[in-house]
């Protein structure tokens, strides 16, 4: 299928909206502020200022309204990137993804998050401000997070430093715990879209697919159709690039939750500040309330036990 993406100035909204009135189509999705459906095409506008055709008739609607922009061409690779050789057009097509943050801080949980975008609402999605989460601030994914869930379907995990704690003293590495998160997100990511099915699923790589699915050798219903692995996903489809948004959205909730707790804003990451912030908490609040809020193997425990 055809998808061509225009961006247009308000007042050439305003001739769209007036030629397409009588094909006038209901669409409640964030950021559309019109849209019609023709035999052969759809037509999309969004409050950024892009227009998307799509469906066979596209090319020849586009051309009503300006030199194509995007024709179902995007990155199906990036830089870099190691893991399983994506179908050609992997980028335009329908994509469950899975990506995880906080597995190198300190304080604060593990969170994953898996996003189905299917090719229809890829431009949303784009026009919602998504992009790899290293190049937005986390108060702009607090920000666009609420209309990401609202607009696709997901599965956000967040797994608490108590039972991270648990099951680490248990023998789990962190590794084995990721896989399970990620599994257990696609599955319940997989059951809100049934009898719908991605034509793929891609998982931000932690680990080779052999080491991954030994990981989930024990569980009972593991994912495995249509999976590929790959770093850097966020780059190659937009539904890991949302997954890394909303499980970074969690994780800066949960981030609030614990400084509340605490009493002071607990800081991100593993660094020597880290040290210092876990070595006041110790002091004022003991040892079993630091267990609680922390990732209590890291090599910070020692060091803050040597401050406080």
């Amino acid at each position: 299928m055809s998808n061509i993406v225009l961006s247009i100035s308000s007042n050439k909204q305003k001739e769209v909206m007036s030629f397409y009135a009588n094909h006038f189509v209901e669409r409640k999705a964030p950021g559309v502020i019109f849209a019609a459906k023709l035999p052969d095409t759809a037509i999309t506008m969004y409050k950024s200022g892009k227009l998307m055709f799509q469906g066979g008739g596209a090319e020849r609607e586009a051309a009503r309204w300006g030199n194509i922009e995007v024709k179902n061409k995007q990155k199906s690779s990036a830089i870099g990137a190691k893991g399983d050789v994506l179908p050609e057009g992997f980028a335009t097509m329908s994509v469950l993804g899975s990506d995880e943050t906080g597995t190198g801080d300190y304080f604060g949980p593990i969170t994953v998050a898996a996003v189905y975008v299917p090719s229809s609402k890829i431009e949303l999605v784009n026009a919602l401000g998504v992009k790899d989460s290293k190049m937005l601030t986390d108060d702009y994914m607090r920000k666009i997070a609420p209309d990401l869930r609202a607009a696709c379907v997901h599965s956000v995990l967040v797994l608490r430093n108590e039972k991270y704690n648990e099951l680490q003293s248990r023998g789990y590495s962190q590794g084995k715990m990721k896989a399970m998160m990620h599994n257990r997100a696609l599955k319940n990511a997989l059951s809100k879209m049934a009898p719908e099915k991605p034509e793929h699923i891609l998982i931000d790589q932690f680990a080779e697919r052999g080491v991954y699915y030994n990981y989930l050798k024990n569980e009972r219903e593991i994912v495995r159709d249509d999976v590929l692995f790959s770093t850097k996903a966020e780059q190659l489809h937009v539904s890991v690039a949302s997954a890394s948004i909303l499980a970074r959205a969690a994780f800066l909730k949960e981030m609030d939750r614990l400084s509340e707790i605490a009493g002071i804003e607990l800081l991100k990451g593993a660094s020597a500040k880290v040290d210092a912030s876990a070595a006041r908490i110790w002091r004022g609040q003991g040892e079993e309330f630091l267990r609680s809020i922390t990732k209590w193997h890291f090599a910070n425990t020692e060091k803050a036990r040597k401050m406080k």
